[in-house]
This record gives C-alpha cells, sequence and structure tokens, in this order.
C-alpha cells in the first residue's frame, strides 16, 4: 500500500521524499475545499519547521524518528503546548493555551511528527455524527467523490478523519468514548483501532466521561494504526502471524445486524463468505447479555459528563450546541448511589460477557449499521439527529461498555460507498485484534473484496 505512512516513511528512507515535500502537498489538500472546517487551528508554521528538522537530521545521517518529520493531526480535545484546548466549542474560547503537550501529543512529537492542527468535532464530543453548528461541519469528503451527495463525516473526531482522507495528515489523534474513532473511519474508508482504554494515557484532555474515554488514532492502514498504537501506548505490539484458519472468529445477529442497510449488510456478508471460503471458522453466537445493556451505559456517560458541564452550564448553557446541551443534562437527574449501582451493573455485565466470549479470539460486526447518513435531514430534525446517533453508535459503545478493544477497517468494493468491518475482543486482547485484522486486510485485498 503506497498512500498510507508507512508507504510514505519506506520513501523518505529511499530518499525519494522528503517531510518538507510531503508536508507542503498536506498544508496544500488542508487549506483546500475538502478540508473545509476540518481544522479549527492550524500549526503549519510549526509543522514546516519540524518537517525541515527531521529532514535536517535525517541529512546529516541521523536515523528517522518513527514518524519521520510527517503530518500528523491532533483532535481539538487534546492540550497542545502554546494552544488552546476548546473541545470544538464556544464555552471555552477564551481558555489559556496549554502549558504544555499532553501525554499522548507528546508522545507522538517525540516520535517525530510533525503536527499539522486541531481538527474539529462534535462539541464535547458527545455525539456519533459529527455535526458542529459553531464552527461548521465538514462533510465527508470520500462519499463526496462517489455521489456528489453531502454526508456525514461521522464523530465525534470528525475534522481528525476527514484530516486523514482528504490528504491533510497521514494519521489523526482522536478519542473514542463511544465509537468516536471508528463510526467516522467506518464511513470513510479508514482504519480506526480503539485500544484498551487503560493502555493510553487520556491526562490533559477535556473528558467526556472518563470511565471510558479512550485516546487512540485514525489511520490508513491496519500497519499504521500497529504503529499509532506502539507510540501512543509506549510499548511494542507483539504480533504471532497466527493464521486466520487458526483462530476461533464470532459473529452476534441480534443487535449488531439489526438494521443494516443493503449496502452495509451485501459488504459484511460478501467479508464474512470471503473468510470463510478462506477455511477461516466463523461460529454464530447469541451474546445473551446484550439485553439491558442500553441504561446503564447511557446514565454513565451523562452522569460523568454533568459532573465536569455542571458550572459551565450554569452560566453559559446559551453557547453550547442545544442538541448536546440537552444529552449532558440527561445525568442531572442521576444521584451518586444510582451511579455506583450503574457502575456494579457494568462491571457483572462485563463479567457476563466475558464469560460468553471465553474462547473466542474476536467477534466480526459491521461497526455501524448504515453508510454515512444525508447531512441536511440532521440539520432539519431534532427526530432524526438523535435516532441516527443512536443507530451510529449502537455497535461500538458495547466495545467501549465492556472496557474492551476494537478496530474498524474498510470491507466495501470500490465504488460502494465506505462500509467498515469491526473486529473487537476484551481487555488487554489489543495485539490479538490487530494481528487479527492485518490478516483480515490482507485477504481482502488478495480477494479485491475491498
Amino acid at each position: 500500500m503506497s498512500d498510507d505512512l508507512h508507504g510514505a516513511l519506506a520513501r523518505l528512507q529511499e530518499g525519494r521524499l522528503s517531510a518538507a515535500d510531503a508536508l507542503a502537498h498536506n498544508v496544500e489538500v488542508l487549506r483546500s475545499e475538502s478540508c473545509r472546517h476540518a481544522f479549527i487551528r492550524d500549526f503549519v508554521p510549526q509543522a514546516q519547521a519540524a518537517a525541515a528538522a527531521a529532514d535536517a537530521l535525517a541529512a546529516a545521517g541521523v536515523p528517522r524518528a518513527p514518524l519521520g518529520g510527517l503530518a500528523v493531526s491532533v483532535k481539538d480535545l487534546f492540550d497542545v503546548a502554546g494552544q488552546p484546548t476548546t473541545a470544538g466549542s464556544r464555552v471555552l474560547a477564551d481558555a489559556a493555551p496549554a502549558a504544555a503537550d499532553c501525554p499522548a501529543v507528546a508522545r507522538l512529537r517525540r516520535a517525530g511528527a510533525a503536527l499539522i492542527g486541531q481538527t474539529n468535532m462534535t462539541e464535547f464530543a458527545f455525539s456519533g455524527l459529527g455535526l458542529n453548528p459553531h464552527h461548521g461541519t465538514p462533510l465527508n469528503p470520500v462519499t463526496a467523490k462517489l455521489d456528489g451527495m453531502a454526508r456525514i463525516p461521522g464523530g465525534s473526531s470528525s475534522g481528525a478523519a476527514v484530516s486523514v482522507a482528504a490528504g491533510a495528515a497521514w494519521a489523526a489523534l482522536g478519542s473514542d468514548t463511544g465509537g468516536s474513532i471508528r463510526i467516522p473511519a467506518a464511513l470513510q474508508g479508514l482504519v480506526g483501532f480503539k485500544n484498551t482504554a487503560r493502555l493510553t494515557p487520556i491526562a490533559g484532555t477535556i473528558p467526556l466521561s472518563p470511565s471510558l474515554d479512550t485516546a487512540c488514532a485514525i489511520t490508513r492502514s491496519v500497519r499504521d494504526a500497529v504503529l499509532l498504537h506502539e507510540i501512543l501506548a509506549d510499548r511494542q505490539v507483539r504480533l504471532t502471524g497466527r493464521p486466520l484458519r487458526a483462530r476461533r472468529l464470532a459473529v452476534s445477529r441480534p443487535v449488531f445486524q439489526d438494521g443494516m442497510d443493503t449496502t452495509v449488510a451485501a459488504a459484511f456478508e460478501r467479508t464474512l463468505a470471503a473468510l470463510r471460503a478462506a477455511g477461516v471458522q466463523i461460529e454464530e453466537i447469541p451474546l445473551a447479555p446484550l439485553v439491558g445493556l442500553q441504561p446503564y451505559r447511557v446514565s454513565m456517560v451523562a452522569a460523568e459528563a454533568w459532573a465536569w458541564h455542571r458550572p459551565h452550564l450554569a452560566t453559559k448553557e446559551a453557547q453550547y450546541d442545544p442538541r448536546v446541551a440537552r444529552r449532558i443534562r440527561e445525568g442531572e437527574s442521576i444521584g451518586g448511589a444510582e451511579l455506583l449501582a450503574r457502575i456494579a451493573a457494568r462491571r457483572a455485565w462485563i463479567d457476563a460477557m466475558e464469560a460468553e466470549l471465553q474462547g473466542f479470539d474476536a467477534v466480526l460486526s459491521p461497526t455501524v449499521p448504515t453508510v454515512a447518513p444525508l447531512l441536511q435531514p440532521l440539520l432539519d430534525s431534532d427526530e432524526a439527529y438523535y435516532a441516527a446517533n443512536g443507530q451510529m453508535l449502537r455497535n461500538t459503545s458495547v466495545v467501549n461498555a465492556l472496557d474492551g478493544c476494537a478496530i474498524s477497517l474498510p470491507c466495501h468494493v470500490d465504488g460502494e460507498l465506505p462500509v467498515g468491518l469491526m473486529a473487537w475482543s476484551t481487555a488487554g486482547q489489543d495485539d490479538s485484534v490487530l494481528d487479527i485484522a492485518l490478516q483480515i486486510e490482507s485477504l481482502l485485498a488478495s480477494k479485491a473484496v475491498h
């Protein structure tokens, strides 16, 4: 694959590309119509300096850092030294510049990233659609080329995904509390890896739900996802290369496959058929514990969000996106005793799910049940907005509630609107999920499924 981060790094090493030249193209894209509303603020001069410094060190014989001076974008949720962190809001418009990089950003910078800018997002990360009434909603650049329609980018890491899909960045730092990395990745034909939350630091970020928030990345390939995870988690991924035929995979029709549109259903079934034809064992399981998950999952996010936003809502509610404020206020009525009971219920639910998944290497499901919805109906109707938001988050948020890990990778045919395949498992199975995803990606490419 020549258009992913690994391909660019190889060209750097071979002397066929400089970080400065690569960045010049990224900047051109950043300033083009395809990235309209994708960035809240750019760091072009700083990125140019970082790329030039990386090239100078390489010319002096110093080995390039893992990211080689190439462009990486940062969601406007993470502290970047000298820049305000506003979470896509007007509420924090007067925030002071961050005194230091948050740990995730510091790790990217140490790895040689040329940080190109902070990306747009759903205000305070509280939606899976990616709409933002304050800074504008970036349109899905991949679907626009296919059908010319204005479709949502997915969220909450909307600008993050657009920056990668359009070509302004090679990878994007984002967050995933209920699917905010995997949803936009699926809707834009990208790869989004949500690691086990505790593996990556979320210090120096504006929280949505600290119990569920995860710092992770959107990339153009699974091998890039492995690299970014190694950098962000400061750990080495162990890939055994155990063949897919030796894996035990599962699918579950209830919940995960409900309401699939024809494009997603066709892509998902075609992918399962290709895997089975290659000798992969895939078993259908009911996953009974999924019944009853929704109430305490929603209440935890709302309650934790309410605790952080309460003082801001008291004085600045008029500056909030009304749809976001409404969702945060759902946590106002949840008392401490009730929240503790819901946390205990979640722990029991995780235990039940882990028991059901014992012996399986991963579960396969559609990342989201539909292709990217049209934007205008969601702008026009609260009812359509909330229905679509619930639909987008339904599959992905199961993994967050599970405290698990998951990756979304493309599984559509060229010419189709993007569809994501999600491979997921329980906490700590990150390396196995990445290993499986690498092999699925390779198989789909060889079979021309994607």
